[in-house]
């Protein structure tokens, strides 16, 4: 046991007083100092400084991915790779950020969320000089330069600069959708789509307006935001007239005018021109009603919904009829007076043209129509 651990004493990095168990082990570490990777793959030409370093990444051009999770059935060419990602499936999460809390199931991303609050980005494109917090995301970046898209689907031959989204859109061909919410029974082929949709039922908004403090469940909802504050309206409606300042918002209001309805419901079928009115939607097939009244415990799925629902415990009438002075309590009951004054009937009956003031009074009106058809 003497000899063993005199030997391992001998085995020491003069340049960072690393102890090795070997001479062979130590001469490896050598190299790291060095800078000499004399194991170099005939493939591609890529160099490491560890023989089992090049053999793990020969099986990347042999498509060999040997670590396969039990799970999710995801493989993996490194065991390292595997292990890691064993830990989203634990739930475990070891690694929490000490300015915001959010824990991580891996060292390497929280070190990677850190740099949103630092706003860190170490990694510079050579070409246009665009700097990036992840060294993937400079890798993608880069091939928006070269346009490369070395990854081609064998059933439709769209390329792809990615593999990961080659993977991805073979869903499209297949029709797999492996993620799917806990909550509804949504599921979704797209990770980023199913992440967005679970804040749905969770109601997080994480991305914070530091002018106003309102919160938003998406970082491109918060950018698109910060535009209101500066009062321009760039995108003006051809059809209408009506001006935004995002560009979201616009092309939102421009499917009113084409009756275009893109969003549709996985569950029941049912379009809609705006996704968050999908979202909305989603609600009445989970029953789920997140927003709690504090003062009766009455639950609404929608926050609007709630709002107006605390306006009748105030009693508070903050939308005024500009002609008589009347009061109202919602801005919908307000806008259905107002048509008391101008006489106007915007809801027509199909069947024999007669005009309404309300929607309410049109769906009275269609009965009696029905009622005749049914005596006939």
């Amino acid at each position: 046991m003497a000899l063993s651990h005199s030997s391992k004493d001998n085995n020491v990095c003069e340049i960072c007083g690393k102890t090795y168990s070997s001479k062979t082990n130590l001469r490896i570490h050598s190299y790291i100092h060095a800078n000499e990777k004399p194991y170099v793959c005939e493939t591609c030409n890529k160099a490491f400084t560890q023989k089992d370093s090049l053999k793990i990444h020969i099986r990347t051009h042999a498509k060999e991915k040997p670590y396969v999770c039990e799970v999710c059935g995801k493989a993996f060419s490194r065991k390292e790779s595997w292990r890691k990602h064993t830990l989203i499936h634990s739930d475990l999460k070891p690694y929490v950020c000490n300015i915001c809390q959010k824990a991580f199931s891996q060292n390497s991303n929280l070190k990677t969320h850190l740099r949103t609050h630092t706003e860190e980005k170490p990694y510079a494109c050579d070409m246009c000089g665009k700097a990036f917090r992840i060294k993937i995301t400079l890798q993608t970046h880069l091939l928006v330069h070269t346009n490369e898209r070395p990854h081609v689907c064998e059933f439709c031959g769209k390329a792809f600069a990615q593999e990961s989204s080659l993977q991805k859109h073979y869903w499209s061909h297949t029709n797999e959708k492996p993620y799917k919410c806990d909550f509804c029974p949504t599921a979704y082929s797209w990770k980023n789509k199913f992440k967005r949709h679970q804040l749905i039922h969770t109601n997080e908004r994480p991305f914070s307006c530091k002018i106003c403090n309102r919160a938003f469940a998406e970082k491109s909802t918060l950018q698109a935001h910060f535009s209101t504050h500066s009062n321009e309206k760039p995108y003006v409606c051809d059809v209408c007239g009506k001006a935004f300042s995002v560009l979201p918002s616009f092309r939102k209001h421009s499917f009113l005018h084409l009756n275009l309805k893109p969003h549709k419901c996985e569950i029941c079928g049912k379009a809609f021109n705006i996704k968050g009115n999908l979202g909305r939607h989603i609600l009445i097939h989970t029953n789920e009603k997140a927003y709690v009244c504090d003062i009766c415990t009455k639950a609404f799925t929608q926050k609007g919904h709630l709002d107006a629902h605390l306006l009748t415990h105030t009693r508070e009438r903050s939308h005024t009829c500009e002609i008589c002075g009347k009061s109202f309590i919602r801005k919908t009951h307000l806008q259905r007076h107002f048509l008391s004054h101008t006489k106007e009937k915007p809801y027509e009956c199909d069947i024999c043209g007669k005009p309404y003031q309300s929607k309410f009074n049109l769906n009275k009106h269609l009965l009696a129509h029905l009622k005749q058809e049914n005596d006939v």
